[in-house]
């Protein structure tokens, strides 16, 4: 299925990034990864914005890492001139292992941006990396060591080219920076055979408790093995293992040739370490030895997804934001089971998929994906859309809930409202019905009935605000934001049109009508949606527009969620119709295109916010208001000003 570029011009604004292109249109139309640049935006990125190698969804992410803090910017920063490692899992709140070559003395901290002498870290030079879809390749300057990586779904490739060497090293650490900063509450390293090692890490922070396994084998024989616990570094041992929160890693000696490749086969699991040797097995038993085969199988997958949507005409920019947009949209969430159909469960049970071919999938919110990825799945991927409905009624059938945003398969209540409930209708409403449509509409049904609690096997499920928004027809300011009555508006929406479309009339009158609740907060006297009392009074202290302090979604008020007042009144995505009536309609037109009158030129302020989730759709609103070709104009300069290209100007926000 192909779409025209015309038709889904919104697809290009959900994401962004860069790559070179060389080539002629024929070979650029079958290979639309020449477009792909896995390092745009990765300047103050997200632990999910990595340059290196995955696949669609992939639970393998293997990419350097190099940051040295435990921050929600944990990962890759394309400006730091060093690299401490290369990491298997870049999933929200998830965390890996670093896998780093090295020659020479034996280091076993990583050392610091600032300082890489003062740990096993290498110099590089940034802007001679490599990346492209389903390939990452550096030179690691301080050991003339070249690193190339590839992967398949659930397992990673790794060849290292070394020098002469008689002590050259493959680091194991356990213990690294990522998005949080969780415990380790035990982990193990063994040598299984004179080419194998395996081991896990368990770890937990607040709501996520996973077990990371992996099994790994090198192309030749290892000379020993080390290893360190805490600050003791311990000589030729088979195994080593903790059971409290502390340092832990190995190092694989080899002695090597001038140009020797030493190649590792990695396999990753959440449920055992033999799992994560099945993984391996059976993604890369057909590779044999062969990098540039698995590199090969990677770029062909990604080219033909990619290549469902075919581009006309544009600039080669416009293409390397399309297409690196597109590749993004697969790339951070991720698949949580394994090849045989196992995945371990929100109450840490290992469980077996009926059909392993529609596995369980875990990413951060669902929060306002409405905007995009749901089209974009739907329309391009319907079977895609499909496999990520079944996944949360797996999750369901497990947990008794759907989840908001399933990172590690729990209930991780990450946002607000119940935006996974949008996708699952998006779905059934285009015709993709290939799940229990009865079982899919009392899921979401409870959700929006049932008061929100602590789960039993961890996190927290349903929605926080319930209560008072059932009883009383809005969030009042003493219990939460205002901004939570449009959330839970819409989602009232959309369970109503599912229940029209199955002959559940009585429900649909009863979510339509709690879907106008937006009316109850929309304050006819300043024309915005208002925080108000319990008792009915409007608050007081009420300031529309305000500013965000540092980062661009911080707006540092408890009434709306990473947004203001300004941004949040335009928030009815149901009933647009039903806002330009409480607003007037030369109001709505004059306030919204000052707005992005105010925001240019790139379209992050306290106006317009294309930053992020809550005002992604502002520049459509002209559509419904009787001057499209205002939609067309600033749908326009966003193209142009807000994604850029390039490592530090592909996105002026968070990567959402």
């Amino acid at each position: 299925m192909h779409f025209k570029v015309s038709k889904i011009l919104f697809l290009i604004v959900m994401s962004s990034i860069l790559i070179n292109s060389g080539c002629d249109k024929q070979e650029l139309s079958e290979n639309p990864v020449v477009y792909v640049d896995p390092f745009l935006g990765t300047h103050s990125s997200r632990w999910m914005l990595f340059p290196g190698p995955t696949m669609p969804f992939g639970m393998v992410k293997l990419s350097p890492d190099n940051t040295d803090e435990w921050t929600m910017d944990a990962g890759y920063e394309y400006e730091i001139k060093s690299i401490s490692g290369f990491g298997h899992v870049h999933s929200w709140m998830m965390g890996s292992f670093l896998t780093m070559p090295t020659t020479g003395e034996i280091k076993i901290i990583p050392g610091t941006k600032d300082d890489p002498d003062a740990g096993y870290r290498s110099r590089i030079t940034p802007d001679k990396q490599i990346a492209s879809p389903g390939y990452y390749a550096v030179d690691l300057e301080d050991y003339n060591i070249k690193a190339e990586l590839t992967a398949t779904t659930r397992g990673g490739f790794q060849r290292y080219t070394f020098p002469k060497s008689e002590n050259a090293h493959v680091i194991f650490d356990l213990k690294v920076p990522e998005e949080g900063q969780p415990e380790i509450i035990s982990a193990s390293i063994k040598k299984q055979s004179d080419t194998e090692i395996s081991g896990y890490i368990h770890r937990v922070q607040g709501w996520n408790e996973y077990k990371l396994h992996f099994f790994a084998r090198f192309n030749k024989p290892l000379k020993s093995m080390g290893g360190w616990k805490g600050t003791d570094i311990r000589e030729d041992v088979s195994e080593l293992s903790i059971n409290k929160d502390l340092d832990i890693g190995a190092f694989i000696n080899f002695t090597t040739e001038e140009g020797e490749e030493i190649l590792m086969k990695t396999g990753i699991s959440y449920v055992s370490e033999e799992q994560a040797k099945l993984n391996m097995e059976t993604e890369m038993h057909d590779y044999g030895w062969d990098f540039d085969k698995v590199h090969q199988n990677a770029k062909t997958t990604w080219n033909d997804l990619l290549g469902k949507i075919k581009i006309e005409g544009g600039t080669e920019e416009e293409r390397i934001k399309f297409y690196t947009n597109y590749y993004r949209s697969y790339s951070a969430r991720t698949i949580f089971s394994d090849v045989n159909g196992k995945y371990m469960d929100m109450c840490e049970h290992v469980v077996q998929l009926e059909n392993p071919d529609n596995p369980v999938y875990g990413s951060d919110a669902f929060w306002n994906t409405f905007w995009n990825l749901n089209q974009l799945w739907s329309l391009v991927n319907p079977d895609i859309a499909n496999k990520w409905v079944n996944s949360q009624l797996e999750i369901y059938d497990r947990g008794g809930w759907l989840s908001k945003g399933p990172g590690g398969i729990e209930y991780s209540s990450i946002m607000v409202a119940s935006h996974e409930i949008p996708l699952i209708v998006n779905a059934y409403q285009k015709g993709i019905r290939d799940f229990d449509t009865e079982k899919a509409y009392k899921a979401m049904k409870e959700v929006q009935m049932s008061m929100p609690q602590p789960h039993e096997c961890g996190g927290y499920v349903g929605n926080r605000n319930l209560k008072s928004y059932m009883e009383k027809g809005f969030v009042p300011a003493e219990e939460g934001p205002v901004s939570n009555t449009l959330e839970y508006a819409y989602d009232d929406w959309c369970v109503a049109q599912m229940a029209k479309a199955l002959g559940k009339t009585e429900d649909y009158e009863y979510f339509m009508k709690r879907s106008q609740s937006y009316r109850n907060v929309f304050d006819k006297e300043s024309g915005y949606i208002r925080p108000k009392h319990t008792g009915g009074p409007w608050f007081q202290e009420f300031v529309p527009v305000v500013k965000a302090v540092g980062k661009e979604d911080n707006f540092g008020g408890k009434d709306y969620v990473e947004g203001n007042a300004w941004q949040y009144s335009w928030f009815v995505p149901h009933d647009v119709a039903g806002l330009i009536e409480l607003m007037g309609l030369d109001e709505f037109n004059s306030r919204l295109n000052e707005g992005f009158e105010n925001s240019k030129p790139n379209f992050v302020s306290q106006f317009v916010n294309h930053s992020n989730q809550p005002n992604m759709q502002a520049a459509w609103l002209f559509n419904y208001s009787g001057k499209p070709w205002l939609t067309q104009k600033w749908v326009r300069e966003i193209l142009n000003n807000y994604y850029g290209t390039g490592p530090i100007d592909g996105y002026p926000g968070d990567e959402d």
